[in-house]
């Protein structure tokens, strides 16, 4: 008989590629991964790993096993998810990873909705993209929040993810409040604020490349004077009046009158924000009544003043 926990333990192998890879993200040691991994191959009656004196991969039979234990696993959940369903109140743990920003935009909106549910427990972690989605396939956490500015996140999506868009977030202009160009009368023109000093993300980062295509755009990216990380470090050195930036909208959540915010004509570079559950969890009472939470939170108009172009 073949053991869940260690099925789920090789899907994260065949994701990590490594022991200790997939030791740090379980959060066990090398040594306990290579035994449980052992016994896996005692359970199977074959080798499902190659090791060498420095690493370990795969073999053809582990990767056969592998892609079918995300089915097995994916099966389990789904029948776990129909009995839970037919108890019909949200209880237990759902945990949320979120990108930065949208955890802190959605968080105020969340715990409100979810108050009521006093069976529930609701943690929200913040990650980046690819952790994110990472944690909802190993089943670390139950619900991703990532943003996307491809646009085509969602349709490379494998099956065993449901993706939930839950708004589009355009880039705009932020600039201190007693700058000329903060007065909603005056037009704008992104190409009179070249010699300003910009600040940006690193180059790298997807909002920094977002902005350098839509400055671009107009005549070619200005030099960037400062390079910070953080979306919300930038906000407050332009509150400061050390320079100016261009962000994605939902990073100005909360910040008031410290900013003058500008909308860019279209068509504005923006990303997609999605929530990525499993396929076969979204049944769960608590996952299900924290998906529709989180879409409500996203759907709130954004706490800024928005001044037109």
């Amino acid at each position: 008989m073949l053991d869940l926990r260690r099925l789920r333990l090789l899907c994260e192998f065949s994701r990590r590629g490594s022991i200790a890879a997939t030791a740090a993200a379980l959060g066990y040691t090398p040594s306990a991964v290579s035994q449980q991994m052992a016994a896996l191959e005692r359970e199977a009656g074959t080798a499902l790993l190659d090791r060498t004196a420095r690493s370990a991969e795969l073999t053809d039979a582990g990767r056969r096993l592998a892609r079918r234990a995300e089915e097995i696993l994916s099966m389990v959940e789904a029948a776990e998810a129909e009995l839970s369903a037919e108890a019909g109140t949200p209880s237990g743990r759902v945990v949320v990873t979120a990108f930065p920003t949208a955890a802190v935009a959605f968080a105020p909106a969340i715990a409100r909705s979810l108050a009521d549910h006093t069976e529930l427990t609701f943690v929200l972690r913040q990650s980046g993209l690819g952790a994110g989605l990472a944690q909802v396939r190993s089943a670390e956490a139950d619900i991703a929040l990532v943003d996307d500015w491809s646009g085509t996140l969602a349709e490379q999506a494998p099956a065993t993810l449901r993706f939930f868009h839950l708004r589009h977030d355009p880039l705009v202009l932020v600039l201190p409040p007693w700058h000329p160009m903060s007065d909603p009368a005056e037009p704008l023109d992104l190409r009179e604020l070249r010699d300003e000093p910009w600040m940006a993300a690193p180059p790298g980062e997807p909002s920094r490349q977002a902005v350098d295509r839509l400055l671009e755009s107009v005549g070619g990216a200005p030099t960037v004077a400062w390079e910070f990380e953080g979306l919300h470090t930038l906000l407050n050195l332009v509150a400061r009046g050390i320079g100016i930036a261009v962000l994605p909208a939902l990073a100005l959540v909360g910040v008031g009158s410290a900013v003058a915010v500008r909308e860019i004509p279209q068509p504005a570079p923006a990303r997609e924000v999605y929530a990525v559950a499993r396929t076969a969890g979204v049944r769960r009472p608590s996952v299900a009544v924290t998906l529709r939470a989180i879409y409500a939170a996203a759907q709130e108009p954004l706490a800024y003043t928005r001044r037109p172009s």
